[in-house]
């Protein structure tokens, strides 16, 4: 079963709880203290419906959104369209993907970086930002941390009724692989009444900072800092999210 298909269509509408405007806010800040303006080019892995992309794209930046669904790519080119924004989008994987100028900076959010799940991946994603990245250049992106995949995700399931759509979530946690795995049944309901089930399965990874670290300087990048989210702050064992400044 493909990952954000079916679930593409009714994405939006169930992250409706997530505060987009401050984690813009929060990246664009993060982009600006590391020396990439307003006027920057700008490549976002995993960009999934765009929402990021385009808040990026109004403040001035010339944004690029990489996906490797083509069903996120087609919301993300309506909304766009409709927005009158100016986004350029690729179908492509992270793990092996080009653009045809080298940009300023990188960002990924949304824990789409997550969705590498292991160290020669992570390798593959980064020597791919090095190839694309102008020197000096920033990739910023956050991660879900082994904390909240374990302890607080866990074995747990949820479930979400709405009047067109609802989904049914249950997540499994293998402790060793530190994987985890989404299965995802969402039902999507026709004008006929009738609903349309479609089933996912997503699989994200826990990555420790020795291993991110290792995988950058394999790349020739480094970690230049790595914040507890949307905050400053030193990570701990209780962080939940983590953001990565990684400069080429």
């Amino acid at each position: 079963m493909d990952a954000y298909t079916g679930f593409a269509y009714v994405y939006d509408e169930y992250m409706d709880n997530i505060p987009y405007e401050e984690w813009g806010q929060y990246m664009i800040a993060l982009l600006k203290e590391n020396g990439v303006s307003g006027d920057s080019s700008v490549l976002e892995l995993g960009c999934g419906t765009g929402t990021v992309t385009r808040m990026l794209a109004k403040e001035g930046y010339d944004c690029v959104g990489l996906d490797m669904s083509e069903d996120m790519l087609s919301i993300a080119s309506e909304k766009t369209f409709e927005e009158g924004s100016q986004v350029i989008y690729t179908c492509q994987d992270m793990r092996d993907f080009e653009v045809p100028y080298e940009v300023d900076g990188m960002i990924s959010i949304g824990d789409s970086m997550n969705y590498i799940t292991s160290v020669p991946d992570l390798e593959s994603v980064f020597a791919c930002v090095s190839e694309n990245l102008k020197k000096g250049g920033v990739f910023i992106f956050d991660l879900k941390t082994i904390h909240f995949f374990r302890d607080i995700l866990a074995e747990n399931t949820y479930a979400e009724n709405r009047e067109d759509s609802a989904f049914i979530w249950d997540n499994y946690y293998d402790e060793k692989e530190r994987n985890n795995e989404y299965e995802l049944a969402v039902f999507v309901k026709n004008e006929d009444g009738t609903f349309d089930r479609f089933e996912e399965q997503h699989y994200q990874h826990g990555f420790t900072i020795d291993e991110v670290t290792g995988a950058a300087n394999k790349a020739g990048l480094t970690v230049k800092n790595v914040y507890n989210a949307f905050t400053k702050d030193i990570p701990d064992d209780k962080s939940e999210r983590l953001y990565f400044v990684i400069e080429k």
